[in-house]
C-alpha cells in the first residue's frame, strides 16, 4: 500500500461538480493498494498517518501529529501510485490492486484513521472521476510506502 500525504490547509473532491468530501486543514492522503496488501498494511499506515509529527508547534517546528493539532483527513482512491512508467510512453497499472480488493482496503485505511482518533475523515468516491483541490501548506508532501515499514 502506498499513501501520498499531502498537508494541506484546505482540500476538497467532487465528481460531477459536487463535493462528496472536504476538509479544512489536516492531510489529503492519495492511496494505492496492491495485491499483497490486507487490512494489517492499512492498520499500521492508518496509525503512521495520523501520528506522523510534520505540524508546526509553537515554536514553529514540525513536531506535532495530525491528533495534536486536530486536523482531517480527505481519503482518496488513487491506483496511478502503482503505475510502472520504466518501459514506453504508457504506464502500466499491472501492479495496482483490482478494485474489489482495493476499495474495502482503502475503506479500511479511512475506518482505522477514524479509530486513531482522526476527527473528521472524510473520502472520495472509489472508481469515480474525482477533482481533487488541494492547497498544500508547506510544501509538505511525503511517501508511505507499506514495503518500507
Amino acid at each position: 500500500m502506498r499513501v501520498l500525504l499531502q498537508r494541506v490547509t484546505k482540500g476538497s473532491v467532487s465528481v460531477d461538480g459536487e463535493i462528496t468530501g472536504a476538509i479544512d486543514f489536516g492531510f489529503v492522503a492519495l492511496v494505492g493498494v496492491t495485491h499483497s496488501d490486507n487490512e494489517s498494511v492499512a492498520e499500521k499506515l492508518a496509525a503512521k498517518t495520523a501520528n506522523l509529527r510534520v505540524f508546526a508547534d509553537a515554536a514553529g517546528k514540525m513536531n506535532q501529529s495530525l491528533l495534536d493539532v486536530g486536523g482531517g483527513a480527505l481519503v482518496v482512491s488513487q491506483f496511478t501510485l502503482y503505475a510502472d512508467a520504466r518501459k514506453g510512453r504508457r504506464p502500466s497499472y499491472i501492479g495496482a490492486a483490482r478494485p474489489e480488493i482495493a476499495e474495502p482496503l482503502v475503506r479500511c485505511y479511512a475506518d482505522c484513521l477514524s479509530q486513531a482518533g482522526v476527527k473528521r475523515v472524510e473520502c472520495g468516491v472509489f472508481g469515480a472521476l474525482m477533482q481533487v483541490e488541494i492547497h498544500n501548506d508547506g510544501p509538505v508532501t511525503i511517501m508511505l510506502d507499506s514495503d518500507n515499514l
